[in-house]
């Protein structure tokens, strides 16, 4: 589906990174893999490059690969177990660096080389919480949403030059991090790393060329 598409994946380590990370490579993509600490033999495929994340992350894959047809990113973090008013300023600043100005950083970087190819699709992960907040997750609600708004804000801003925007809401994932923070859930319930990164793939592929500014939810058992 993707041969020989140019694919960079942030966060591709970890439970769900790994899954997108083969998925992609199953794919035919040639796959730019970054997360704070990656190698090339993480994923022994000769379509993967690792790349250390850092400032130069984007000039570095541009300079290997010339062009970057999708960007997918996975990076993420959780805080929460605290009503708003006892939320310090550290963790909402934790948040909102993790899951919102990171992506705006490199989205930033990425859209101009995209433009230039009039071609491109970017992808985010974020959270049920985005559109759904319980108690007790201000800070991680209010920093998923403001995702799901820099997305669809992207979308607006790129429907006549050829470059999709769109973000996945899944509910808990079923990752080794998950079950150890919740070892007595109904793992049953919850969303497969796998469906996610089909969802990602299908995203990137020519089959959903025409969607744009979709906020898609994957709930698996806890709908």
């Amino acid at each position: 589906m993707l041969n020989n598409k140019v694919v960079l994946i942030t966060g591709a380590t970890g439970g769900l990174g790994a899954a997108v990370t083969k998925a992609f490579l199953n794919a035919g993509a040639l796959v730019a893999g970054s997360s704070r600490s990656i190698k090339d033999a993480d994923f022994p495929h000769p379509n993967f490059t690792a790349f250390p994340a850092e400032p130069a992350l984007i000039e570095k894959v541009a300079a290997k690969y010339g062009h970057i047809d999708t960007f997918v990113h996975l990076v993420g973090a959780f805080d929460g177990g605290k009503s708003t008013e006892d939320t310090t300023e550290e963790a909402l600043e934790k948040m909102l660096d993790i899951n919102l100005k990171g992506f705006f950083r490199i989205a930033r970087e990425i859209l101009p080389l995209m433009k230039q190819r009039n071609s491109g699709t970017i992808l985010a992960i974020g959270s049920r919480a985005a559109v759904e907040p319980s108690a007790n997750v201000s800070a991680y609600a209010l920093s998923k949403a403001a995702l799901v708004s820099l997305i669809k804000t992207i979308a607006a801003e790129n429907k006549n030059t050829g470059i999709s925007a769109n973000i996945v809401l899944p509910a808990t994932m079923d990752t080794a991090p998950n079950r150890a923070a919740m070892p007595t859930a109904d793992f049953s319930k919850w969303v497969q790393p796998e469906q996610v990164a089909a969802m990602l793939v299908h995203l990137a592929s020519p089959a959903a060329a025409q969607v744009t500014g979709a906020v898609i939810p994957i709930y698996g058992g806890e709908f």
